[in-house]
């Protein structure tokens, strides 16, 4: 697994769950408009229908109140850290595909699966304590670095959900900050040095790939490109080369692809 960077990102938990919650009430207000013609159409999650999607958005609220709800972890530290959860989570593909299959199959009123679970959300998450140990389905994680992985979920599937649906969801500002933030340290921890810097204004800018470490003017390697654009490349939902040929990243110096390094989260 990739090491975690010497200096951890800092996220204000208030700010962070308010976040989650701005988020998921734009998706509920979009999911509401929803016929039942765009409700079957599909998406490019495999052979997931825009239904499906919609009931798999919810469980980015449900998993919090789930693992609140299991007895705190033994452990006194967390197993796994912020940054490290993105390289976590391909393993679980097939579960959650699962799940969310039976999720949609037991649930028919989309409107009232989101309401409940917004409700619960904001009981549980309210009262509970940022250190609070998570027992995640990928290790214990502290509950403050888990709602900002909730943020990573929220808006890439939000991207998807206005992909498939033609829908024009909007994105949370911080929750939109915080996803592009904790995908870029991931790369950071992936490939670690300095001999490129990747800019995503205007949230993170971060320095990565072993080499001649820059230290004045321009640096010689750069790649910039929007949030969205450096979100869906993280994610696998565009290649690299054809954000290039789109004009959607640019990366000059002769370290500056990234294409060997990217998706970060399968």
């Amino acid at each position: 697994m990739p090491p975690s960077q010497k200096r951890a990102r800092r996220y204000d938990p208030v700010r962070t769950r308010s976040a989650v919650l701005a988020q998921f009430a734009h998706v509920r207000e979009a999911v509401r408009t929803l016929t039942p013609q765009q409700l079957a159409l599909p998406t490019r999650l495999g052979d997931w229908t825009v239904r499906e999607l919609a009931v798999h958005l919810t469980m980015a609220l449900s998993g919090v109140t789930r693992n609140l709800e299991l007895p705190e972890p033994a452990s006194a530290k967390p197993d796994l850290t912020l940054v490290e959860w993105p390289f976590a989570t391909a393993h679980r593909a097939a579960r959650i595909a699962e799940d969310t299959r039976a999720l949609a199959a037991d649930r028919p009123d989309l409107d009232a699966l989101y309401g409940e679970v917004a409700q619960r959300f904001e009981e549980l998450v309210t009262g509970a304590g940022d250190e609070r140990l998570l027992p995640t389905r990928v290790g214990a994680m502290r509950l403050a670095d888990f709602l900002v992985t909730r943020t990573v979920e929220l808006v890439v599937h939000t991207d998807d959900l206005n992909e498939a649906a033609g829908l024009g969801i909007p994105y949370d500002r911080q929750a939109l900050a915080a996803c592009t933030r904790l995908l870029a340290d991931a790369l950071a921890a992936k490939a670690p040095g300095g001999s490129v810097e990747v800019r995503v204004p205007p949230f993170a800018v971060v320095q990565c790939v072993q080499g001649p470490r820059h230290t004045r003017g321009t640096p010689p390697n750069v790649v910039e490109t929007d949030p969205l654009t450096w979100i869906r490349l993280a994610t696998g939902r565009t290649e690299w080369a054809r954000a290039l040929d789109e004009a959607k990243a640019a990366a000059s110096g002769e370290r500056a692809d990234l294409a060997a390094l990217l998706p970060l989260m399968g």
